[in-house]
């Protein structure tokens, strides 16, 4: 008889009072329950008759069983009822109960408990630590699974592990937490600037090398509609034998996000907010005014280049008073068959450019409920982000401007407008922002829902519908005295418009059968097969006019432009476009799970995309791999040093369909008009070339790996090992004509090969009972070449990239061809100046001549722009209620191309303003720009990248459950012997290592914080 059923027999009835807590006595005893459970507490059974009728405050603290420390914010609830709390600082508790409920104590990382109360004041409930590193619940696609249990390479970053401070995505919050993770932002902290994520290196050359984003559940889920403080995991799916449940979409990886739910207990509120402030980490070092007349006063610049004024552009361009703020406001609760969570959030985000911001808000709904028993299970999310971005300031060539502008121009004329230099490339940034209009409107949306019904003990199905929709409205305005729009340009002194509406959606429902079961008390068994249909369309519609004679209407009266009747000025333009593409799966997983030692799982995905041509429209994505945890074999019990070693190995197919939609079709696009009687009718022809043989990449990956945990888990980790083999990789190739229509076709054609090795480590390096120090490592190597590029129809001897700015015509930075490395230099060799600055360079045989005596034969490779090795070091310390993180994080063995030195940091460059490097480091150059390995620099780099300090206020008031309070600072310091402003550049892509001439200020951040939970 359980004990549910032995107390509803029992009602609150005073008659039956009197023989209960006997009853309950003889009931522990035989169920071997809580030894302090039987315990009378040294009062007599007619006194505890009398307790066990009375509601009263019950007391008593929560406590670590090996250690002795408290444990705040445990979860202490009256079973049977609604009625719960949660431990303070302390770990004490105050519930309303009576002697003889039943207490359930719970909390992160800790055994649950249940505890009889036998008296009303100084309850002391221990409770025993779970080993995290192998009890530790991770997700994998469509379900979880202990992390003792996987096979494959998957990381699982929980939010205590997350990176401190403001974050502008959520994926700056595992930035060099996951080994082979590569998260770059190009643009620093530009509140609009993009993330470029990378896991385990390139794979495709025209496809998506980004990871597939799952959001609870939602296969390209919106990284927009998730905010600090919702997230309680990420998890990322790293090797193919993990990634193949995603088929056709899972060569880059997979990041699972999942969101915080409602719990059952006292009703909770949280607020979370922080405050942050920019500052420019470092300046480029162009001439001042003083120094440019200095120079004119040593007739190296010439004296009529000195315009009378002294200017700093890049000071002008700086919001100084810059201020970023968060506040996300939630609520969550529950009982036993239901819960909730709500949150509310608004950001600011002020870029350090002036004009530079983001202004969004929104929020996210869960609720989850169970019944028929607990047989059926409803959970439902909806989540909204609306935000209205100004993209005029923080333009990478406004600042380009204030380095090349001469110091010595005025920004404004006499008369109170903006003065404009004539040369080259120049244009007055600040004549920009006050005559220009350029932002976004964007409105996201995300519901799902998931109805999930429990057949019988081990089989479950469930269905599961998303609806994702992202929109958004660019528009652009240039005022009647906008330097474009002058009266002696096309314009004619009329203003310009232009709008862009777009919009994204896609539709997913999914269908799963899960079974579990297990045979005795050594076999384990799950099982998972599922259904997937997706559907994905975007539009746009898009119009421009000019001819507006006043500034008054910007862009919102497009029809008073009169570019329509006026043919002296630029035509005005309207275009618009819809396309579509559907995915439809079937899915289907195995475990099998021996005594807890051996283990295997089998992945096979089918799956059609309506990209890919008639003959291909159908793939197969297998996977398998195994794990064998030598440290529950008895040759190693004895070995009490080693709590955990667990040996994997997998193996698995994904693909890449991420290339355009009808790639394989033949489409009609628009010709030429055609006169007949008078009238011009429009033509129509074939605008592309069909491939039925078109189908995705295949990407073939094996990773060994292997798990362990040391010193009663003291020091964890993972090691892996992977070799991946892309085939089939999909291009645009060069079609010859006649034969075919149009001048390129997208065929299968090509291999890559990447390998590379990923290191976890995390240590307690100290564990005292007022002061904590963890320790956690990354570390991963990478090398990928392209192993060909041909086949025999179609051709390709090589492929280039990172076209190089004017002037001077100095063609592609980047070369890749079969057998060659992914993000390769290609060009000359240095060899030195003549006596009167002229460039010399190396010949193929070794001689030195001039630029003019080089040919094609001469160039080869010179460098390479991504990064070899990655790591990163997180340290924090915890004394009583202080804790201070340092994080550290570093990219060696790269070059990075200068080309801010190759153009400014020459004299050539007057009478625009240069480096002070044209006068130091290239003083004896007097040649134009020549790309070289000259201008290649060492990259490598280590970056104090994070520090936080906090402090865990602790409330006697019940009123207050959390108080946090930190102080977080952002690249704080750089190691590195690279001479640009920051050599943190875009490394992902093919285009690794080249920092651009326009560029955005990279930024030292700080902010304050506060996390207060009631």
């Amino acid at each position: 008889m359980s004990y549910k059923h032995f107390s509803n027999r029992f009602k609150p009835n005073y008659a039956k009072w009197i023989v209960f807590p006997m009853m309950a006595f003889a009931y522990q005893a035989a169920q071997g329950g809580v030894k302090s459970a039987v315990s009378l507490g040294g009062k007599s059974a007619t006194t505890l008759a009398v307790n066990l009728g009375m509601q009263q405050q019950v007391t008593g603290a929560i406590t670590d069983a090996s250690t002795g420390g408290k444990i705040a914010g445990a979860s202490v609830k009256v079973k049977g009822t609604n009625v719960g709390v949660q431990t303070d600082a302390d770990g004490k508790f105050a519930i309303t109960a009576k002697v003889g409920d039943i207490l359930e104590v719970s909390s992160i990382g800790y055994e649950l408990k249940s505890f009889i109360i036998n008296q009303a004041a100084g309850i002391a409930i221990p409770l025993m630590a779970i080993s995290e590193e192998i009890e530790e619940v991770v997700v994998v696609g469509y379900g979880t699974q202990k992390k003792k249990e996987i096979t494959s390479a998957v990381a699982s970053v929980k939010e205590k592990d997350f990176n401190q401070g403001g974050m502008r995505n959520p994926m700056q919050l595992i930035q060099g937490k996951v080994a082979g993770l590569n998260i770059t932002q190009s643009q620093g902290s530009n509140p609009n600037g993009g993330t470029s994520i990378q896991l385990r290196g390139m794979a495709s050359i025209k496809g998506a090398n980004s990871p597939l984003i799952v959001v609870d559940g939602i296969p390209g889920g919106n990284l927009d509609l998730i905010k600090q403080g919702d997230i309680e995991s990420i998890d990322v799916l790293k090797d193919g034998s993990a990634a193949a449940i995603y088929g056709t979409r899972g060569n880059g990886g997979v990041i699972l996000v999942t969101t915080k739910k409602g719990k059952a207990g006292t009703p909770q509120f949280d607020y979370l907010t922080y405050g942050q402030r920019e500052f420019v980490a470092r300046k480029p070092t162009y001439l001042s005014a003083s120094d440019f007349r200095n120079y004119i006063s040593k007739g190296v610049i010439d004296p009529s280049l000195d315009l009378g004024a002294s200017v700093d552009l890049y000071e002008e361009l700086i919001n100084k008073d810059n201020f970023s703020h968060f506040h996300n406001f939630i609520a969550s609760g529950g009982g036993e068959k239901s819960s909730y969570r709500a949150s509310i959030n608004y950001q600011k985000a002020q870029g350090i450019a002036k004009q530079n911001e983001r202004d969004q808000f929104g929020g996210r709904f869960n609720i989850t409920q169970t019944g028929l028993n607990d047989r059926l299970t409803f959970a439902a999310n909806v989540a909204g982000n609306f935000n209205k971005a100004d993209l005029l300031g923080g333009q990478t060539g406004d600042f380009e401007q204030a380095i090349q502008r001469n110091p010595t121009a005025p920004l404004y004329n006499v008369d109170g407008t903006f003065f404009e230099t004539q040369g080259f490339n120049n244009y007055n940034p600040l004549s920009r922002l006050a005559y220009r209009q350029s932002a976004r409107d964007q409105q996201s949306f995300s519901g799902d829902a998931r109805l999930q019904f429990k057949v019988i003990e081990g089989l479950k199905v469930s269905a599961f519908g998303s609806y994702l929709r992202d929109t958004w409205n660019d528009r652009e305005f240039r005022g009647t005295k906008d330097w474009n729009q002058r009266v002696n340009s096309d314009y004619l002194g009329t203003a310009y418009a232009f709008k862009r509406n777009e919009l994204n959606w896609s539709k997913t429902f999914e269908s799963t059968i899960d079974y579990a079961t297990n045979f005795g008390d050594k076999h384990n068994f799950t099982a998972l097969l599922g259904y997937s249909y997706q559907d994905f369309a975007y539009e746009r519609f898009q119009m421009s006019n000019s001819g507006f004679t006043t500034d008054g209407y910007l862009d919102w009266n497009m029809g008073a432009g009169t570019a329509l009747v006026n043919d002296k000025l630029p035509k005005p333009t309207m275009g618009s476009y819809k396309e579509g593409n559907k995915l439809v799966a079937f899915f289907g997983r195995v475990n099998y799970n021996y005594d807890n030692r051996y283990f295997v799982s089998g992945i096979l995905r089918r799956e059609g995309s309506s990209r890919f041509g008639a003959n291909h429209k159908w793939g197969n994505f297998p996977a398998i791999s195994a794990g064998w945890t030598l440290s529950n074999e008895e040759f190693l019990k004895d070995y009490q040093a080693i709590n955990l070693l667990k040996l994997r190995v997998g193996y698995g197919v994904t693909g890449n369909q991420d290339i355009p939609n009808y790639k394989s079709l033949i489409l009609l696009g628009t010709g030429g008009v055609y006169p007949q009687n008078g009238v011009y009718y429009q033509t129509f022809g074939p605008a592309s070339n069909p491939n039925p043989d078109l189908k995705w990449e295949q990407k073939q990956e094996l990773n060994l790996g292997v798990d362990f945990g040391l010193f009663n888990n003291r020091l964890t980790g993972a090691l892996d090992i992977y070799s991946r083999n892309t085939t089939d990789l999909l291009l645009d190739y060069k079609a010859q004509q006649p034969g075919y229509v149009q001048s390129s076709i997208w065929y299968n054609v090509g291999k890559v090969n990447n390998k590379g090795i990923e290191l976890q480590l995390s240590a307690l390096a100290v564990q005292k009972q007022d002061f904590q120090w963890n320790v956690d490592f990354t570390g991963s190597y990478q090398k990928y070449k392209l192993t060909s590029l041909s086949n025999e129809t179609f051709k390709a001897n090589f492929l280039e990239f990172g076209g190089l700015p004017s002037p001077g015509n100095l063609g592609n930075a980047i070369r890749l061809e079969e057998g060659g490395q992914v993000g390769s230099f290609y060009g000359k060799r240095y060899a030195g100046l003549t006596d009167d600055g002229n460039w010399l360079f190396y010949k193929a045989d070794g001689s030195k001549v001039t630029s003019d005596k080089i040919n094609n034969d001469d160039l080869t490779y010179i460098g390479n722009g991504v990064p070899k090795f990655q790591a990163s070091l997180s340290n924090r310390f915890a004394y009583k209620g202080f804790d201070l993180t340092i994080f550290l994080r570093g990219k060696f063995k790269f070059d990075i191309l200068n080309t801010s030195d190759m153009f400014f940091g020459n004299k050539k460059w007057l009478p625009n303003n240069v480096l002070e490097s044209a006068f130091t480091k290239h003083d004896k150059l007097d040649a134009s720009p020549q790309f070289s390995d000259y201008y290649l620099e060492n990259g490598s780099f280590v970056k104090l990248d994070n520090v936080t300090l906090g402090y865990n206020f602790k409330f006697k008031t019940p009123h207050v459950r959390n108080l946090y309070v930190y102080v977080s600072g952002r690249n704080i310091a750089t190691i590195t012997g690279y001479s640009g402003l920051d050599p943190e550049v875009q490394d992902t892509g093919f285009e690794s290592g080249i920092d651009g001439r326009g560029f955005y200020p990279r930024t030292q951040s700080w902010s304050v914080g506060l996390n207060i939970g009631f």
